[in-house]
């Protein structure tokens, strides 16, 4: 058994949006502050029960239950539920039913589904769907979101009432979408998870390189979406190819001290070989249908980089899928990332001249790929870039690996 201080904050990332779910789809959208407060009044009770009497045998069990009481204290004495909220919950049944919450495993996946479209409405912000969605569908605070934002906490708070306000004002019913809602937002809960993703594969706001917590999180709400046969599309599959694949690398990407270890010095017997047969799984399923997704697109790309062999079929494949991405949903990181492949297969000038194309001032991923092309080109220039790119780091890790060729190359053009 978990010691009571590991124990709390590990149900509360795990439960806590399971119970705020179900509680915000029983209340709706005009309460979703009442639901958040029996959670979080539950957790609190939770907290000073077994400090005292010791965790119970089934905590969870014990959560729910007394997450039901609170709730059903709340609905019989307080006039403001009686009056406006009882009526309005969205079980249409008589009173004595109105107080049995279900929180069996099957109403929790049905409620986190429809809190999930609701979250991603084309009403909010993105900044503020991501923001809402890891406060209320992945347990995180306040705090750890403007951490990992690099904010603060005000920020943030800002962020989720507007959301929340937003919502409201439109009158968002949570709901499982139906099949129309699926089609209207399915991209955009996708995007959603997709930048929930990155931001933990590669936070440029945070001081940490890898936050794979946030990884996991996007991972298990695109799960969701693979275990309903209503929004298991193939984009949905392909999105979570992409993030199993770029996750069989975490162990490879970081040293023993934290240090970034770039792709071509990783060793491959720290992929996670499952992972990445897993990401197989999803690739092949999502191979159906005539739809291609940027998902597909960029699922294959990092299949390819999950090949450890240096060669001509890989990087020629590689391209061939960027060509496809650019064509479909063009950006320009994409277009840079793609003069990487382009010097593979056609050498290092040709890319050269199609990075410098992009104009990419200000960008260290441009200073510092540029720099990486001239590098045995043209060394001076080569230290040029890198210096520029320096100037443009957010992270310590990125720093680090910069300052390592800065010294690399001004070493070499002393001694030449």
């Amino acid at each position: 058994m978990m010691d009571n201080h590991v124990l709390i904050p590990h149900l509360f990332r795990t439960e806590y949006r399971k119970l705020v779910s179900v509680l915000c789809r029983l209340f709706g959208i005009s309460h979703i502050e009442v639901a958040e407060d029996i959670v979080s009044d539950t957790f609190l009770t939770a907290t000073e029960t077994w400090s005292l009497d010791g965790v119970p045998a089934n905590p969870t069990a014990w959560l729910y239950t007394v997450a039901k009481n609170k709730t059903r204290n709340q609905l019989k004495r307080h006039l403001l539920f009686e009056q406006k909220l009882a009526p309005a919950v969205t079980y249409e049944t008589d009173a004595t039913d109105i107080l049995e919450i279900d929180f069996s495993e099957k109403h929790i996946a049905d409620s986190q589904l429809a809190m999930l479209f609701t979250v991603c409405d084309p009403a909010v912000s993105t900044a503020s769907q991501i923001a809402l969605a890891l406060n209320l569908l992945c347990g995180f605070g306040i705090q750890e979101i403007a951490d990992a934002f690099l904010t603060n906490k005000e920020v943030i708070y800002k962020r989720i009432n507007r959301a929340k306000e937003k919502l409201k004002a439109a009158a968002i019913k949570i709901e499982q979408p139906s099949l129309s809602a699926i089609d209207a937002r399915l991209e955009v809960v996708l995007t959603t998870i997709y930048l929930l993703f990155s931001e933990g594969y590669y936070s440029t706001s945070h001081h940490t390189v890898l936050r794979q917590e946030f990884c996991a999180e996007a991972m298990r709400l695109c799960d969701q979406l693979i275990a309903n046969r209503r929004t298991a599309t193939p984009a949905v599959h392909a999105l979570m190819a992409l993030m199993c694949f770029h996750a069989s690398r975490f162990d490879a990407r970081t040293g023993d001290h934290g240090e970034i270890i770039l792709y071509r010095d990783q060793d491959d017997t720290r992929w996670d070989r499952a992972l990445i047969e897993r990401g197989q799984h999803y690739l092949n399923t999502a191979s159906t249908g005539i739809q291609v997704s940027r998902y597909h697109l960029e699922a294959g790309i990092a299949y390819w980089h999950t090949q450890r062999a240096d060669t001509t079929e890989k990087w020629e494949n590689i391209l061939t899928l960027y060509n496809h991405l650019l064509t479909i949903a063009y950006s320009p990181i994409a277009a840079l990332n793609r003069t990487f492949a382009l010097a593979k297969v056609r050498g290092k000038a040709a890319a050269i001249a199609e990075a410098e194309k992009l104009q990419l001032t200000g960008n260290l991923f441009y200073y510092s790929l540029l720099g990486n092309l001239y590098t045995g080109i043209d060394n001076r220039q080569a230290l040029a870039y890198y210096r520029a790119a320096l100037k443009a780091v957010g992270t310590d890790a990125d720093r680090e690996i910069i300052q390592r060729h800065i010294t690399a190359l001004s070493s070499d053009i002393q001694d030449s």
